[in-house]
């Protein structure tokens, strides 16, 4: 198609849906996906099955999305707790002076826009990320979070 970059080692599974102007290698995309245009996919990133990832959005190395996952437009994974351009050496950094450092997405949670994701965070089963939220530590399942740190607003209950 016109207007995607896929690299041949990405894994697709059925009816995957793809808009324009992706960018996507080395990664995983479940069944049933539906991927929003302008949405960069890195290596070692698996996204489940069911999910929406909106326009905008980045998903860096070490993220896992689980099934049934909602991704607003312009989310920001972030991989590495202290990045720096150069090493110890002065050199520009490559992958033997870092560490990648996971994320992840549980089933049914939902990310609002405009939010970012730190490292080494879980967020929960069918937990809601208010628009705008910078996540920096674990969201429990069935509860939403917003804000700058994000913070616990309430439980969700299902009658």
């Amino acid at each position: 198609m016109k207007y995607l970059s896929i690299a041949d080692d990405v894994r697709l599974g059925e009816n995957v849906m793809l808009a324009t102007f992706i960018n996507l290698y080395g990664c995983t995309i479940g069944d049933n996906t539906k991927i929003g245009t302008f949405v960069e996919v890195q290596k070692n990133a698996t996204i489940g099955k069911s999910c929406k990832i909106q326009s905008h959005t980045f998903i860096c190395e070490g993220v896992t999305i689980e099934d049934e996952v909602f991704i607003g437009h312009a989310v920001t994974f972030i991989n590495d707790s202290y990045p720096r351009a150069t090493n110890i050496s002065g050199g520009l950094q490559t992958e033997a002076d870092w560490k990648v450092e996971p994320t992840l997405v549980k089933k049914g949670a939902s990310i609002g826009s405009g939010s970012t994701i730190l490292s080494n965070v879980t967020i929960g089963e069918n937990a809601i990320v208010g628009a705008g939220s910078v996540v920096t530590k674990d969201v429990p399942k069935n509860s939403i979070v917003a804000g700058n740190p994000a913070k616990f607003i309430r439980e969700i209950i299902y009658e």
